[in-house]
């Protein structure tokens, strides 16, 4: 045969081990598990406080996470304990209404509190948290308001304890690699970023009214995305806005925005958001340079393919951000731990989340003017790892 030459010798022969690449971090994590190397770690007693969108997610994970011992429940709804207790077997967990939270505070094993409730309720019970010597995962925004998210980090620094604020985004497998790739150059200079994140299925009414506004509720994760790969703020924001659904008009909020951000460095960056997309969770990411491009397409639930006389057919995209965003919610949970228990560097610092509070509030204004707005940024507003040019 003419390619009888070309056979290569017997692997168990050349006795060699093909390592994984790098970015098969799954495969890393099974040889983390299985080695079981260092020193074992106790768990971590943690209390949840609400049990919505966010809060069940959590939920689900930290029950799924050999590393975390949930104590306590914070959840408002008292209609729904006992159905919680029984669906995941919560014998050992005890719940609290809000106004009783001070015995999570007070209780010296609890080491770490997630904060899920509605935006206007953070502030306050990150401080309790804080407080109590608790460290904090906290939903975004951390505080409705700028003064807010500075008085938590001041606590915070004074009580020695990290503040995490959950930007779930950067955990993304497929969108750290690519603020990898950018960070090492493989582009050049970056000259565009867009972003595409619509939303599904349509959120509820009750919960519109109550997150905080399209840009402080959505906006900002697109935000901190497009400056953690850049490692740099923007210098002006232009905002276009509006209400294709009547209902989200009438409580005066928008549904259906782009934005435009524009760097010293000369990078221009584009967002797309909307509350709805019925096709799917529509959510994207294109970096542009120099060099070349990164593109990070829609993710489905599956591979298949169905073939047909007429038409090729495949699966879907993710019905919604808990199965599109699943794994890097969990990965995000490990640098949680990671921060608690092994002392790690945070990821997400303070002045990272008030730099994106501050660009979504600008955002806000452009949309309410309907002209550009300019930041200015001084050098104690910036992180140390970013650029102020």
């Amino acid at each position: 045969m003419a390619t009888l030459k070309f056979k290569e010798k017997s692997p168990f022969e050349e006795n060699s081990e093909r390592s994984h690449d790098v970015t098969d971090y799954k495969y890393q994590k099974y040889k983390e598990s299985v080695s079981a190397q260092g020193e074992p770690l106790a768990p971590v007693n943690v209390a949840i406080f609400g049990l919505g969108r966010a809060g069940s997610i959590h939920l689900a994970n930290i029950k799924a996470n050999p590393r975390v011992n949930l104590k306590y429940i914070v959840e408002a709804n008292t209609d729904i304990w006992q159905k919680i207790t029984q669906q995941w077997n919560l014998k050992d967990v005890t719940f609290v209404e809000p106004k009783d939270a001070e015995k999570v505070y007070t209780d010296e094993s609890v080491q770490a509190c997630f904060i899920c409730t509605p935006t206007f309720t953070h502030e306050a019970f990150i401080l309790g948290s804080l407080q109590g010597g608790k460290a904090v995962f906290g939903e975004k925004p951390i505080s409705q308001d700028p003064e807010g998210t500075k008085r938590c980090y001041a606590k915070a620094e004074e009580m020695g304890k990290p503040l995490f604020c959950a930007f779930n985004r950067r955990f993304d497998p497929s969108f750290s690699s690519v603020q990898q790739k950018v960070r090492q150059g493989v582009l050049g200079h970056v000259q565009r970023v867009k972003t595409v994140s619509r939303d599904s299925p349509l959120p509820s009414m009750d919960y519109l009214k109550i997150s905080g506004g399209i840009f402080h509720d959505c906006a900002v994760h697109d935000i901190d995305l497009i400056t953690w790969i850049l490692g740099e703020y923007p210098s002006e924001v232009y905002v276009a806005a509006n209400a294709m659904i009547p209902e989200i008009n009438a409580i005066d909020d928008h549904d259906n925005v782009a934005i435009t951000l524009k760097f010293n460095s000369g990078t221009i960056a584009m967002i797309d958001i909307c509350r709805f997309a019925a096709y799917g969770y529509d959510q994207r990411l294109e970096v542009f340079g120099h060099s070349g491009m990164l593109d990070v397409k829609n993710d489905s639930p599956n591979n298949t393919e169905y073939s047909t006389a007429n038409a090729n057919t495949e699966a879907p995209i993710y019905y919604s951000f808990p199965s599109r965003h699943h794994d890097g919610y969990r990965r995000e949970l490990d640098h949680f731990l990671d921060v608690v228990q092994r002392g790690e560097t945070m990821s997400v610092t303070g002045r990272m989340t008030s730099a994106v509070s501050k660009v979504a509030d600008a955002c806000e204004e452009s949309a309410k003017s309907g002209v550009p707005v300019k930041l200015v940024w001084e050098k104690d507003e910036i992180p140390e790892e970013y650029v102020l040019v």
